[in-house]
């Protein structure tokens, strides 16, 4: 199981930060930003291996099940 920042949207925000200094904006100058999206993946195949149960309400909420 992994709960952390989506990397997509990390990458995509990024290129926001490209596009700023290519156009002369000051990397010093930039606001520091935090991730707004994130993720939550569950490895079903593992957890069962593992002889671990995951809750249903669990496997509801995870963006990504690996079986």
């Amino acid at each position: 199981m992994a709960y952390g920042p989506d990397l997509t949207d990390l990458f995509r925000r990024a290129g926001t930060y490209i596009d700023r200094i290519l156009k002369g904006a000051k990397a010093g100058e930039l606001p520091i930003e935090r991730p707004s999206k994130f993720s939550l993946v569950i490895n079903l195949k593992t957890a069962k291996a593992l002889g671990l149960p995951i809750p249903d309400g669990l496997l509801a909420l995870a963006d990504e099940v690996i079986e």
